[in-house]
């Protein structure tokens, strides 16, 4: 089963690093690590050569006053490099694959200023940082050994994966400069906090597979429209604020939600629609699917069925009976007769 298959209509137009199914992703970050294992900690020399390089380039445009040509596209992947050095010298490069190889270092892309597209997936990197490059709208830096999220200050940067490293916790991510920041993939990491992901105008945030119990820091994600939580440890739903005012899409699956009660501090989200709950303990509850639409009246799908009118109806009652419960619970109780005085005679 897939997260984009759980999305359907409510998941914004997503990039190719969105829409790969869960099994998929799964399988391929066991394989990155399982070539990882079979071989030793180093590894043989290989350098980028001139004849690779023929190999890979493509896609000739106009550089400069327009007058000179130059090869904007490599794809130099699956070649067991140990060094791109070469690639100072490549300057007009716009789109470079450096994925599958064995690579640890990747200073020499700090020359290719015009750089709009990096993918450095599957490689033995424990840093994504680079100089800030002023065109770099996606980076990809997925099945590496990355263990923090410094040094990552592109002002044109939209999308970046991280998906299958080894962070603990977001740090360094700058919203003064990630101006442009709109998806951010940390799918697969150690993540037990979700403090430090301040970039207000984040909208896609996928937080799958790591250590986290609670959801914090993350009040000021007023552009958030989806948001995936699935397979971790959340066991409350603290954390979530009116301010999220835009958040349409909650994947909290396969985690530890046991009270029902928690769905009550959802209910300050004005736009979510559809929510997730599957693989939680709250779910084997008999009155699971009412009890969300009455916490939530705007919802309109939870897991992977839509309400349908004779819910709706049902969960109106219910809440309006709730309101009226309520209403005479706060009413002043009527002062008692008095009795009028005995004569004492």
């Amino acid at each position: 089963m897939s997260d984009e298959d759980d999305l359907e209509d409510f998941e914004p137009d997503q990039d190719d690093f969105e829409k790969e199914e869960d099994e998929k992703e799964t399988e391929e970050g066991e394989d990155y690590r399982k070539e990882g294992e079979e071989f030793p900690e180093e590894w043989l020399p290989t350098p980028l050569t001139e004849d690779m390089m023929k190999e890979g380039l493509s896609l000739l445009c106009k550089t400069g006053s327009g007058l000179a040509h130059a090869y904007v596209k490599l794809e130099v992947k699956e070649r067991d490099l140990t060094d791109i050095y070469l690639l100072r010298s490549y300057i007009h490069l716009r789109y470079v694959d450096v994925s599958e190889n064995h690579l640890t270092d990747l200073s020499p892309l700090n020359y290719l200023t015009h750089l709009l597209w990096l993918k450095a997936d599957g490689n033995r990197l424990r840093s994504a940082q680079l100089n800030e490059l002023p065109y770099l709208q996606i980076a990809s830096f997925a099945y590496n050994q990355i263990t923090d999220t410094e040094g990552i200050s592109h002002p044109r940067l939209e999308t970046l994966n991280l998906k299958g490293n080894r962070i603990h916790m977001v740090t360094g991510l700058d919203p003064q400069k990630l101006i442009s920041l709109h998806t951010v993939e940390l799918r697969g990491n150690q993540l037990e906090s979700t403090v430090g992901i301040n970039l207000p105008k984040l909208k896609n945030l996928y937080l799958a597979q790591n250590l986290l119990k609670k959801v914090e820091g993350l009040e000021d994600l007023s552009n958030l429209t989806t948001l995936h939580l699935r397979d971790n440890q959340i066991d409350t739903l603290s954390g979530f604020s009116r301010e999220m005012k835009s958040l349409q899409y909650l994947n909290l699956r396969g985690n530890m939600v046991a009270n029902l009660g928690e769905l009550a501090k959802l209910r300050d989200l004005p736009k979510l629609r559809a929510l997730v709950l599957l693989d939680n303990p709250c779910t084997e509850e008999t009155n699971y699917r009412q009890e969300a639409l009455v916490q939530m009246p705007y919802l309109e799908r939870l897991d992977k069925e839509f309400y349908e009118e004779e819910e709706r109806a049902e969960a109106d009652e219910i809440r309006q009976s709730l309101k009226e419960d309520k209403e005479k619970e706060q009413e002043p109780e009527p002062m008692p007769d008095l009795e009028p005085e005995q004569s004492l005679i």
